[in-house]
């Protein structure tokens, strides 16, 4: 997990997602993810985040690499009881 602070960001945390959406997008509720393997956009549902909601992959980071994805909380303190999981992810596909 990861918060949109200096402590999870560095000098990134200015409140915007590299999908150029602002950290408020879904009630904060999104996901960063390597984008080559889930772009931006993508639909998925994460045990325990949000309730099992279906959340958007709104960013990446640099250590997102491959099978790996982050949640965002609204603060670094949160995010670090979250920790580190390995989960089943199930990733959504869109139909209207």
């Amino acid at each position: 997990a990861y918060s949109p602070d200096e402590q999870s960001c560095g000098i990134w945390a200015d409140g915007v997602t590299a999908s150029n959406k602002s950290i408020w997008t879904n009630a904060m509720k999104l996901v960063a993810a390597d984008t080559s393997m889930l772009p931006f956009g993508s639909l998925l549902s994460v045990p325990g985040y949000d309730n099992g909601a279906v959340v958007p992959v709104l960013d990446r980071g640099g250590a997102i690499k491959g099978n790996r994805l982050d949640v965002l909380y609204p603060t670094h303190e949160i995010a670090l009881q979250w920790g580190v999981q390995r989960l089943p992810v199930t990733v959504w596909e869109y139909a209207d």
